[in-house]
């Protein structure tokens, strides 16, 4: 077995390098990772060695070369890919470990010039990873070292990777790179470009919306139903969510939530989030029924609940403090849908036991919470959509 190892973030590629080694699995890497782990003492090869081309253009150009690629994307049940792989004196790659440029790191930095923009963004690291994906049936593609560990325990089970782990980290592979030809997409769309300003100094004006808008999301669950009955939904969350919303939160007890559920749940949590004072948001069907503050969790309830009672019944309820045992206790006296808080108190656990239907999700809290938005806003209107950028409330 062979594997290509061709790494920009290096967190645990020593490690792994050297299980695959102690495996009997032939080492074939790239510039700053041959070196590294040549320097810990590992037997590799250098790719310019296999290709008989020296690295060039600064790095830019290592393994494009069909020495490379044909090794990641012969058919080995193809007769005839396995015999112009031996006319042409290529050998078969079947394990290929790469992340990518951190482009996305780099334009997210204050003053970030549009050369050093383009100099991270990666070519070789993206196809590579679209070959070996590609090829899922014959080589396993390594994008993350989150997946490290998955891989050497099937290769030390059973000596090579399980039909259905290729194909996940094949899927894995093909996502990333969307995702960071998106990044690239939405950052090259909104740079103002102006001619007689191109040097390697320049730092570019962003327009605030980029002439095209890539979205990323993963799912976090499929949901019992839609907004409706007869409909089927998914709950999906932004790539990186931000600190203090929703999508980060922990469900401690409950039926699963629904998508009218997280629709509320969004909109009360939102509403509390504006409050710098102890605060409580009571929602229903996405209207607010009860909004107040007070100096307790308890005092900022009893004042929201007797704005509505009636509508309060099976609402949604947001707290920005801790759920403590006064407010517990008043709370459990009604009928809620969703409860949400940064924390509970034992007590306040306690006395939801009893509630085994109350859905009680624990959103953390970032200490700025009040300045905490997601960078953009979208509302979908049928085939278009609209974009805000949210303001900050403190």
């Amino acid at each position: 077995m062979k594997a290509l190892l061709s790494v920009s973030d290096k967190t645990g590629i020593v490690e792994f390098a050297q299980a695959l080694h102690a495996m009997g699995v032939q080492l074939l890497s790239t510039g700053g990772t041959a070196k590294l782990l040549a320097d810990q003492g590992l037997p590799v090869t250098e790719v310019a060695e296999v290709t008989q081309f020296p690295e060039m253009l600064d790095g830019r150009v290592k393994t494009l070369h069909p020495k490379v690629h044909g090794g990641l994307l012969a058919r080995r049940d193809f007769p005839e890919h396995m015999a112009a792989l031996k006319e042409h004196g290529i050998e078969t790659i079947d394990l290929l470990v790469v992340n990518l440029y951190p482009c996305e790191a780099t334009v997210a930095k204050a003053g970030c010039t549009l050369a050093d923009a383009i100099e991270n963004i990666d070519i070789g690291g993206p196809a590579t990873g679209r070959s070996a994906a590609k090829d899922w049936k014959d080589v396993g593609v390594i994008t993350a070292a989150d997946q490290y560990e998955a891989v050497l325990a099937e290769l030390k089970a059973n000596g090579k990777l399980s039909d259905k782990l290729r194909f996940s980290l094949s899927v894995a592979a093909f996502n990333r790179i969307s995702q960071y030809d998106g990044a690239i997409s939405n950052y090259l769309s909104s740079v103002t470009f102006e001619e007689d300003k191109l040097s390697e100094a320049y730092v570019p004006a962003r327009a605030e919306f980029p002439g095209q808008f890539n979205e990323q999301y993963v799912k976090v669950q499929d949901l019992r139903y839609g907004e409706n009955s007869h409909q089927q939904a998914a709950w999906y969350r932004d790539l990186a969510p931000a600190a203090g919303s929703l999508a980060t939160g922990v469900q401690l007890q409950g039926k699963e939530l629904s998508y009218n559920n997280i629709a509320d749940a969004d909109a009360a949590w939102e509403c509390v989030k504006s409050f710098e004072v102890p605060a409580c948001v009571i929602i229903k069907h996405a209207n607010p029924c009860g909004v107040a503050v007070g100096a307790t969790p308890f005092e900022a309830y009893s004042k929201a609940f007797q704005t509505d009672p009636t509508s309060a019944f099976g609402g949604i309820i947001a707290f920005n403090r801790p759920v403590d045992k006064a407010a517990a206790e008043a709370v459990s006296k009604q009928f809620v849908e969703v409860l949400m808080a940064p924390d509970f108190t034992a007590e306040a656990l306690e006395i939801f036991k009893a509630k085994v239907n109350v859905r009680l999700m624990k959103i953390a809290l970032p200490a700025n919470y009040g300045d905490v938005r997601n960078a953009l806003e979208t509302k979908r209107v049928g085939s278009a959509c609209c974009c805000n950028r949210p303001t900050t409330t403190s």
